[in-house]
């Protein structure tokens, strides 16, 4: 079978994220399809941008499209995803050569569907709307646009468009289907897949080094007899840092724990300026590590946290890869994100409460540090057995293709 994905922000190996096309169109290849993944030359998601033209990493096909580069947000990026979207009409002919079964528009936004849909028709193939996030819900709530904004309007004919004409959506999150049902989506054509993880990333783990500066705060805390409440991901408003500080502070007195946050972000320096400021000498900063270490980040860790704004769209689902790795970990996770059903909940792997409570989270924490190691392992076991059975991407790869 040929499966051919269009995915403006399609990452690898040697570029960094996104991940998931390239694990999938890898699974995929192994057992025994053909993949082409059509992504831009340009994303603010890499750490490095490939070339114009094809190239293959790892038997997947890559089609890299010519699209101009931007900073944030602004209309740079707006303008690249109407780059994107010409570019893959400009070579649609081309992709129509490669003969696809499935045509998957995977891009976060609804564009691309336009040209898929195209291609699809052209060569008899079947259409697949991959779903990330909610566009453009997700921009309204999060950038307080209004539907009427053009680039609003434009996003919802596109949504309302993929719902009507894809033969199957694929969706990351689990309880997006009433959203989409109320755009056009009829039950029979929905399916969730969601985020997955790498097993050999897992299976490798004993002979990853980490960078002295980690190795080092680690190796100390241990030594001191610390319950280490980690974190590992982006330092940014919707992943509330303020949140644990303040749960913290209210905490001050329990000189057993030490709070280890790994990585970077808009609001990194904000967070360590008000940890100083509350005198939190128990809060230890550390820069980001490849992706190859965060499961051994993660290891060092004795409680996890994941925290989040309040926000309606937690109801449809969330998709962070940092839960995955606390489970894969075995580690209790403090969640305090308003997402009913996770799998925090559903499996008791660990405390889930109400997002931005500091109170709350605070009293999760000290709930969990006052279990024995025993008990915390237990907790977080139940977590491990999940993702360990059910997120890996050759599971996951196999189950997009039985939806598909």
């Amino acid at each position: 079978m040929n499966i051919l994905m269009i995915s403006h922000y399609a990452g690898g190996p040697k570029y960094g994220m996104e991940f998931r096309s390239f694990y999938m169109g890898r699974e995929w290849v192994r057992m025994g399809h053909r993949v082409l993944i059509v992504g831009a030359t340009y994303s603010h998601l890499r750490k490095q941008q490939p070339a114009e033209g094809r190239e293959t990493i790892d038997g997947v096909e890559y089609l890299w499209l010519p699209t101009r580069t931007y900073e944030g947000n602004g209309m740079g990026r707006v303008l690249s995803m109407f780059d994107f979207v010409r570019q893959v009409y400009r070579h649609s002919t081309e992709l129509r050569g490669f003969r696809p079964d499935k045509v998957i528009a995977s891009s976060v936004y609804t564009f691309d569907l336009y040209p898929c849909r195209h291609i699809a028709r052209k060569t008899g193939a079947q259409l697949v709307y991959e779903v990330h996030d909610l566009w453009p819900l997700s921009p309204m709530v999060i950038g307080g646009y209004s539907k009427w904004h053009p680039f609003i309007w434009l996003l919802q004919r596109g949504e309302d468009y993929a719902y009507r004409h894809c033969d199957m959506v694929v969706s990351m999150l689990d309880k997006s289907f009433p959203h989409m049902q109320r755009h056009g989506l009829d039950q029979k054509r929905f399916g969730c897949v969601p985020n997955g993880y790498l097993r050999e990333e897992w299976e490798q783990v004993d002979g990853i080094r980490l960078p002295e500066e980690h190795a080092r705060l680690f190796a100390r805390l241990k030594e001191e007899g610390k319950t280490i409440v980690g974190f590992a991901g982006g330092h940014t408003q919707s992943t509330a840092m303020d949140v644990l500080i303040e749960a913290a502070r209210i905490l001050k007195g329990r000189n057993d724990l030490a709070y280890v946050l790994v990585g970077k972000g808009p609001q990194k320096q904000e967070i360590i300026d008000l940890a100083k400021g509350y005198g939190l000498d128990n809060f230890h900063f550390l820069p980001p590590v490849e992706k190859t270490c965060i499961p051994q980040i993660v290891l060092h860790f004795d409680i996890c946290y994941e925290g989040g704004i309040h926000s309606f769209l937690h109801q449809y689902g969330t998709a962070a890869n940092k839960m995955i790795d606390y489970m894969l970990a075995g580690k209790p996770i403090v969640k305090s994100v308003d997402e009913p059903g996770s799998e925090v909940e559903r499996l008791g792997c660990g405390i889930q409460v109400e997002a931005e409570n500091p109170g709350l989270v605070a009293q999760a924490i000290e709930q969990l540090a006052n279990l024995s190691p025993e008990e915390r392992q237990a907790m977080g076991a139940k977590g491990r057995a999940y993702a360990s059975t059910h997120l890996d991407y050759h599971t996951l790869a196999q189950q997009f293709l039985d939806l598909i």
